[in-house]
């Protein structure tokens, strides 16, 4: 992936992803936490995607902005189709595009029409923001080849400093159909916790194959711990990391910040399919 010199020339949603660049791809860790948090989050979201996917698998990345979870997926030889309401962002992921296959299909995902399915639908930190997640992942179910996969990745609703409402605690969630797709932690409009996510997967005619519980308050440099994070060698900070996730169930709900999951269609599913 190509690394870009920021130019005051660029339009305004360049320079709102480039900061973000600095910290998830260019190594800046001036907010040690976010791009410790985000370098885990991407690790264990390409072991999936490459435990179920071989190279040359199509691989949908739904509000994929700056594209760096697709230009990485590219470099590991999937063909790639990015995905985003800002379509002037194209241009800017085709700046840091190094190699493999990108193609590009911007706009609302519920109004787009694909002549294939795919392998693989990737929908990182997108589920929280809709306001109805249960028909979000069901329109995407329809987007799979039989036998294909969702990984999906979102804030543990379970991790003890949440104060955002569940789901299914929420009896109209149309209320919030005007404030969702918001970007960052300011669009967060519910965060699941598992056994909401076994629901939704369950009503869109899927199964959760896997699920992982990552990044520790002291790997997101929460309550504090930023000030020993930039401290800590990389090891440490790992090791910590592997002694959480290796906790029992109901700890690792309590510790970790964020859940990625690997879904993929019912038996039913794939007969209706086939």
């Amino acid at each position: 992936m190509k690394k870009l010199s920021y130019s005051h020339n660029w339009p305004e949603s360049w320079k709102y992803s480039y900061p973000y660049d600095l910290l998830e791809v260019y190594g800046v860790k001036n907010l040690t936490g976010y791009a410790h948090a985000y370098a885990n989050r991407l690790k264990h979201t390409l072991e999936l995607i490459q435990k179920v996917a071989k190279p040359g698998a199509k691989i949908l990345d739904i509000a994929a902005a700056q594209g760096n979870f697709s230009l990485s997926l590219a470099e590991l030889e999937y063909e790639v189709t990015w995905n985003d309401f800002r379509e002037e962002l194209i241009d800017y992921v085709k700046l840091k595009w190094e190699s493999g296959i990108v193609h590009y299909a911007p706009g609302n995902i519920f109004d787009l029409k694909f002549d294939t399915q795919f392998d693989v639908v990737l929908i990182a930190e997108v589920i929280e923001h809709v306001a109805h997640p249960d028909g979000f992942l069901k329109n995407i179910a329809q987007m799979l080849k039989p036998e294909g996969y969702i990984v999906l990745s979102t804030p543990n609703g379970q991790y003890f400093k949440n104060r955002l409402p569940r789901f299914s605690d929420c009896p109209d969630p149309s209320q919030y159909e005007a404030i969702q797709f918001k970007p960052n932690s300011d669009g967060h409009i519910f965060l699941l916790h598992l056994d909401e996510i076994e629901q939704l997967s369950h009503q869109a005619g899927l199964v959760v194959k896997e699920t992982r519980l990552v990044t520790n308050p002291l790997t997101n440099g929460h309550i504090k711990l930023h000030h020993l994070l930039k401290l800590l060698p990389q090891s440490w900070v790992e090791t910590c990391e592997k002694l959480t996730c290796s906790m029992p169930l109901a700890v690792k709900c309590k510790l970790h910040t964020t859940t990625i999951a690997l879904l993929t269609q019912s038996k039913s599913t794939n007969e209706i399919c086939g």
